[in-house]
């Protein structure tokens, strides 16, 4: 228990440290860009391919990304050591390492709410911690083929939604990318052939191309919401989707248990993480960094344009 949890963290603080590294390397670029002529003409242009290749070979974007596959292989790790209820929550809560790095490295203010946020979002984490049993062992050869057809599945009615909504394009989205990387956590932990390491078995497993078609998929998704309207709707609605569909999975078909007598504790501190995240997510800090990151992703490679509708 107390190593899933422990890597738990260190997958958000290696979250939290890619987002901050990166947003800082597309603020570098900005402002080289902000000196030109060019740039003064067409400041209200989207980024073009190549101010994003800049900021993908800067120093600090590249080494988020190192920190980025630090997190993702932390975030399967811990999926399969403790209850998805946990796991998911805590990685979640690298909001609250965001908002203090943004607050260090982008010397962007942090409001009295932002602090409580991350306060509550904290000691919820302790009890759910102090509340969890043992991760459940229970699954069926179905659910590698449920996780296969739901992680696609998931992405296309994500693309169908950005197409089809006026608004609050961003808030839905957002949520459904949650619910890819859901999907992404409950592959993780019922993947075979990882322990002990069977390449054969691993690489027939439906679920190993159910985890990384929804880590794919929920990046891209996240992506696009983070440009189709508001930031803060598009974090909010992550949090809730990447651990209210994973938790509610791992208890009712993978046997993740609460320690006995602690399930109402459980019920509020999880329902406590998740509203802390959430007001979390409309930080200045939060937002600053999410923006920063969706300002400079790539467009021209099946992004859709920009929608102006906000929610």
């Amino acid at each position: 228990m107390t190593s899933g949890i422990v890597i738990a963290v260190i997958g958000a603080l290696a979250f939290a440290a890619a987002a901050v590294l990166q947003a800082l390397g597309a603020e570098q670029v900005s402002q080289r860009a902000a000196i030109r002529e060019e740039r003064r003409r067409s400041a209200a242009a989207h980024p073009s391919l190549k101010s994003t290749a800049l900021t993908m070979l800067t120093v600090p974007f590249l080494i988020g990304f190192v920190f980025d596959i630090i997190g993702f292989i932390a975030t399967i790790m811990s999926a399969r050591l403790i209850p998805l209820f946990l796991s998911q929550t805590i990685i979640s809560a690298r909001l609250v390492a965001t908002a203090i790095l943004a607050m260090v490295v982008l010397k962007v203010g942090l409001t009295l709410r932002d602090w409580i946020a991350g306060a509550v979002v904290v000691a919820s984490l302790i009890l759910l911690a102090m509340s969890a049993g043992r991760e459940g062992v229970d699954h069926t050869t179905w659910m590698r083929w449920a996780v296969l057809v739901a992680g696609p599945g998931l992405f296309l009615v994500g693309l169908i939604v950005m197409r089809r909504l006026k608004t609050h394009i961003a808030t839905v989205t957002g949520l459904i990318a949650g619910a890819v990387f859901g999907v992404m956590a409950v592959a993780s932990r019922i993947l075979d052939g990882l322990d002990p390491l069977d390449l054969t078995v691993l690489f027939t497993d439906p679920a190993l191309y159910a985890l990384l078609l929804s880590g794919i998929g929920g990046f891209y998704l996240f992506t696009v919401a983070l440009q189709t309207g508001s930031v803060n709707g598009a974090a909010a609605a992550l949090v809730v989707g990447q651990t209210v569909l994973p938790g509610a999975v791992g208890i009712a078909f993978l046997g993740d248990v609460t320690r006995a007598g602690w399930g109402p504790v459980a019920i509020v501190a999880f329902a406590a993480a998740v509203g802390g995240g959430v007001v979390l997510a409309s930080s200045g800090a939060v937002t600053a960094v999410e923006t920063a990151d969706a300002t400079n992703a790539p467009r021209g490679y099946g992004h859709p344009p920009r929608v102006e509708h906000r929610d």
